[in-house]
């Protein structure tokens, strides 16, 4: 039924009645925030389970929506650098949130400098990539490309291998040993490695999009050994770490993690070729057992890969809107949908298309549970606390699997 179909009468009635008591009550959908909350601990905790409550809720907003909230211009620039600023921010913001949401949902505790461990290189120095601040105070960080010419990627990778041979020495700073007995004394956690940026998104940031996906054509071999520095490199980062945390191959945390937009781009064959190995080899290293944490966001148009991504028997994942539930499912019986909500249905705040597209995607998650209903990508600033409260009152009202 596409996005939502508001054409139909029961779905129809659903949304108009909800609408009419939340504008009846000024604005405020009519929620027991309390209970809400308390069961929506239950479904997170086991979505897949029979006798969850109501269906699991992710949608919570973020610190990215502070700014229309509050009535304040963008500035992300400053929100990332000036810590005291942005946590009064978040104080304020919860103040609201409190009240409307019935929940403080930022952080309002400053960093401890003193339990911070020392920066450790990230997989962008070991392929020469700088990672900057581009757009000013309404940008972002982006990773700069560090190869144009097929001839310039053949000297990189080989640059990266002699890397890999040295890689503690190339990753660590001077100061590690150091601050590694000092912090390991003060309890602090060592920093581990289970999530990067997917391997297509970071190879066409390395390469170029347009670069990486020629290249399969012109140049398969070269586009294969790419795949293979790449997935080395993300194992020998990761077990580097693992090593300083005290942690055998054996006693290793399990779980691991990707954020791979650009692998919309990719053809199953270009995708089988260089993302395939390397999901292989990093789950099959970290996430080997059925319930370990084999998690992909790629907030893009997923459905060619749909039958790939079903090899890897993801049990998380949070693809773009142009899929549905029931989609998702017939592929991955396993996985813990974070969807079906476009996001920009929520940021503009689409009142009857927000509880619309709830009950979409309940009615599609009710034999197999299972669904934490969130946006089918990021939550953008412009998405009003009101907003959220609205599909609080949905999931409660019409998202209830005791009722069933």
């Amino acid at each position: 039924m596409g996005a939502y179909d508001l054409a139909n009468s029961e779905l129809r009635r659903k949304v108009d009645r909800l609408l009419e008591d939340t504008h009846g009550a000024g604005g405020w959908a009519p929620v027991d925030a309390p209970r809400f909350w308390h069961e929506n601990e239950m479904a997170m905790a086991r979505p897949f389970g029979r006798d969850i409550p109501q269906c699991a809720f992710g949608a919570s907003l973020t610190h990215e929506c502070v700014f229309a909230e509050l009535g304040l211009p963008e500035d992300y620039r400053r929100q990332e650098f000036d810590e005291a600023w942005a946590l009064e921010l978040n104080r304020r913001y919860n103040d609201l949130a409190e009240r409307i949401v019935g929940r403080r949902l930022l952080n309002e505790t400053p960093r401890d400098p003193s339990r911070r461990w020392p920066e450790v290189k990230g997989l962008h120095d070991i392929f020469e990539a700088r990672n900057e601040w581009e757009g000013g105070p309404t940008g972002s960080w982006w990773l700069k490309q560090s190869a144009h010419t097929p001839e310039e990627l053949a000297r990189l990778l080989d640059r990266v291998e002699k890397r890999l041979e040295r890689l503690r020495d190339f990753l660590l700073p001077a100061n590690w040993e150091d601050e590694k007995r000092r912090l390991k004394a003060l309890g602090a956690p060592p920093p581990l490695y289970r999530g990067q940026r997917g391997p297509c998104t970071f190879a066409c940031s390395i390469f170029g999009a347009e670069n990486l996906l020629l290249l399969y054509y012109d140049d398969e071999s070269l586009f294969r050994r790419f795949s293979d520095v790449l997935g080395r490199a993300i194992l020998g980062r990761a077990r580097v770490l693992d090593e300083e945390a005290g942690f055998t191959p054996t006693t290793a945390p399990r779980g691991w993690s990707w954020a791979d937009d650009n692998s919309c781009l990719f053809t199953p064959e270009m995708y089988e070729a260089f993302a395939m190995p390397i999901h292989r080899a990093v789950f099959g290293r970290y996430a080997p057992a059925p319930d370990d944490r084999r998690y992909q966001h790629s907030d893009s148009a997923m459905g060619h890969l749909l039958p790939q991504l079903a090899r890897l028997d993801l049990t998380g994942v949070n693809f773009g809107p142009t899929l549905t539930v029931a989609e998702i499912r017939r592929h991955l019986p396993h996985a813990v949908i974070h969807g079906q909500l476009a996001p920009f249905t929520y940021s503009r705040n689409e009142e009857a298309n927000m509880v619309a597209e709830f009950l979409r995607d309940f009615e599609q998650a009710r034999e197999s549970r299972s669904l934490v209903f969130a946006t089918a990508g990021s939550i953008h600033n412009g998405t009003r606390l009101t907003s959220m409260r609205l599909l609080m009152a949905a999931v409660q009202r019409y998202g209830r699997f005791d009722a069933l």
